[in-house]
């Protein structure tokens, strides 16, 4: 920095050492002391200690140069109210800072600080906090005292728990625990009456918190932990609460209380377990976004779920009714119902269009499932979860409609040819079975968008996918895959996710940078040596780029 800028406030003006005639905007001699000094985004490596020659600063930022320290002197700036040191190499702060009684916003985001100073909580005076982006491990229970504090941001740090003493945070409003090692919330966080938004994704939670006394709360951001299980008592106290986001758990069910949120007007269950919704979820009037792909839904067809959440309300809501005359969804035995329709869910394929015998552990789909289709248009089929060890020959009778199937979870070891001629199929899920290769036949599958053949045994990438062009998405992870042909890849124009994710690849052709159509490419967990984890970590986009950059000239 310029010495002159520090002094800024005691030198005498060149113009005042000249015989001028001054006008109104140069009277030199009514200037008054510096108050904000910005030096953002620029190489400084140090601050020198003369910013103690500034005592009238109310603002300093210096955010986004090269700093690895700041300087004492800050500690004497008692008018400093905002200080901004954020994307720099700070490793430590200096105790002189928690002099700073007047600070109401510190930024800290983007350094490399792993402690803070124990005193922290002399910043009495603080009303935002941001820490995001560091290598902490631990608070300091002093921040108790920061009783003042409306913003706390310690996202994407290493903190495996949070001390109970934040609860005396009682002006706290904005709480944002993103991507740490979180395995659990302190109970006594129920207590913080002012918090509006918490932020606790990419964690390691289990559970959701229980909130009783926050009944201000109106977002609560919780995905992508391990949350298995939603329960009333997690539910029932947020009146407030209009964002529940809680998508890529474990959840398997959906309690009737949800109901109870009427001003929820963003629910976010993506990528979970769920099987089933309670109807009663038609009743959230306020509801504007509703999202359920990803989950094992058996009584909504996925064509629904494309309509968007206002049909899929309406839908609900039709469905109260019948909850009520048949909880179970079974259709009542009547002198018109065949033995065999009895112990078939006839209600799904005529109302659903749905095909449903999962979970049944039997080696044979019996005939009278198919012969109860009868002539119903049925559009999904669903029989995961068996023991069986091929695809059902009468499967073809449904290739006019048919556009889902999941075979999932059973122990077929070939493709027949009779699946080949489902020429509507959009969407095939054969994960987990024993697979080795598929038939040169289904390139007739002109139509197929996704398929997903995870946790099978292959050794090789199927060939024939590569001349499935309308593929969208490949899921092939946990297979003994060991090559990929980056030239063909590139010709699947449509072809956006494809997952080798714990497979036996042992290089990363460069060619694969090229196919740059993919918004998702998963490759960890194989043996190759490069790309790095590291590179893998920042993303498709980063690791295509990489690619591209090793490809020879």
């Amino acid at each position: 920095m310029p010495q002159h800028v520090w002094r800024i406030n005691l030198d005498t003006p060149e113009e005042a050492h000249q015989n001028l005639s001054f006008g109104a905007a140069d009277r030199w001699w009514e200037q008054t002391d510096l108050t904000k000094l910005i030096l953002a985004s620029n190489q400084l490596r140090c601050l020198s200690e003369d910013v103690r020659l500034l005592p009238a600063l109310t603002v300093l930022d210096v955010h986004d140069n090269q700093l690895t320290s700041l300087p004492s002197a800050l500690g004497q700036l008692e008018n400093l109210q905002k200080l901004d040191v954020s994307h720099n190499k700070l490793k430590s702060i200096p105790e002189e800072l928690l002099q700073l009684s007047h600070l109401k916003g510190l930024l800290l985001q983007h350094n490399e600080l792993s402690h803070l100073p124990d005193g922290f909580g002399q910043l009495v005076s603080l009303e935002e906090l941001d820490l995001s982006n560091n290598h902490l491990t631990d608070i300091p229970k002093s921040f108790a005292l920061l009783i003042n504090l409306v913003r706390l941001n310690l996202a994407c740090n290493q903190l495996k728990d949070l001390p109970a003493d934040i609860s005396a945070m009682k002006s706290l409003r904005q709480l944002d625990c993103t991507k740490n090692y979180l395995e659990s919330v302190p109970s006594e966080l129920a207590s913080m009456a002012s918090l509006e938004q918490l932020y606790l994704r990419k964690n390691k939670l289990r559970s959701l918190p229980e909130l009783p006394s926050c009944k201000l709360l109106k977002e609560l951001h919780a995905g992508e932990n391990q949350i298995e299980i939603l329960n009333a008592e997690n539910l029932k106290h947020l009146n407030s609460l209009s964002v529940l986001e809680l998508r890529d758990n474990k959840i398997k069910s959906v309690p009737d209380e949800i109901t109870l949120l009427q001003k929820l007007e963003r629910l976010d269950l993506a990528n979970n377990d769920i099987s089933r919704l309670p109807y009663t979820l038609g009743n959230l009037s306020q509801l504007k976004f509703l999202a359920l792909e990803g989950n094992p839904l058996r009584t909504i067809r996925r064509d629904l779920l494309q309509k968007g959440t206002q049909e899929l309300l309406k839908y609900l809501r039709s469905r109260i009714q019948d909850d009520k005359a048949s909880p179970n969804e079974e259709p009542p035995v009547t002198a018109m119902t065949l033995p065999s329709e009895s112990r078939i869910n006839m209600h799904a394929i005529t109302t659903l269009k749905l095909l449903d015998y999962s979970e049944k552990q039997v080696a044979v789909i019996p005939d009278d499932v198919f012969s109860a289709v009868r002539s119903n248009p049925v559009t999904s089929v669903n029989f995961s979860k068996n023991q069986l060890t091929a695809i059902p020959p009468r499967i073809v009778e449904l290739k006019d409609s048919v556009c889902d199937v999941n075979f999932g979870f059973n122990k077929i070891s070939s493709v027949s040819l009779e699946l080949c001629t489902l020429h509507k199929l959009t969407h095939l899920d054969i994960r987990n079975n024993v697979l080795t290769s598929l038939p040169e036949e289904m390139e007739a599958l002109t139509r197929l968008q996704v398929i997903n053949l995870s946790f099978n045994r292959f050794k090789v990438f199927p060939s024939v996918l590569y001349r499935m062009l309308a593929l969208e998405t490949i899921l092939l992870s946990n297979n003994q895959v060991g090559s990929i042909d980056p030239l063909q890849l590139k010709k699947m124009e449509q072809l956006g996710t494809l997952d080798l994710q714990n497979n036996d690849l042992l290089q990363v052709p460069p060619e694969l940078g090229n196919c740059e159509t993919l918004r998702t490419l998963l490759l960890e967990g194989n043996p190759f040596r490069t790309p790095r984890a590291a590179i893998l970590a920042k993303g498709t986009a980063a690791v295509l780029e990489y690619l591209r950059s090793r490809i020879p000239t």
